[in-house]
């Protein structure tokens, strides 16, 4: 895979990450969040944090958990099509 072709797979984990928490949280209501996403040596790591005052810790912690599988999911079908 080269560095390109890494670069598609965490701009893609990034962005599948980020629609997830805007798809359960409207922008106005998230104060923080952050997505952190590695793709080194073909091992894909994602960090998300979600802040959303008016929400309870855990919608918080399901959302950026399950953003993250998002992440790993569109890097996933990224890394499946790829050539090498």
């Amino acid at each position: 895979m080269t560095d390109e072709d890494e670069d598609a797979v965490v701009r893609a984990a990034a962005d599948a990450a980020e629609s997830l928490i805007f798809s359960r949280f409207s922008s106005s209501d998230v104060s923080d969040y952050d997505v952190t996403v590695r793709f080194e040596d073909g091992v894909l790591e994602v960090d998300v944090f979600v802040e959303v005052p008016d929400a309870t810790e855990a919608a918080e912690q399901r959302a950026a958990d399950d953003a993250a599988l998002a992440a790993r999911d569109a890097a996933d079908r990224l890394v499946e099509k790829s050539p090498d």
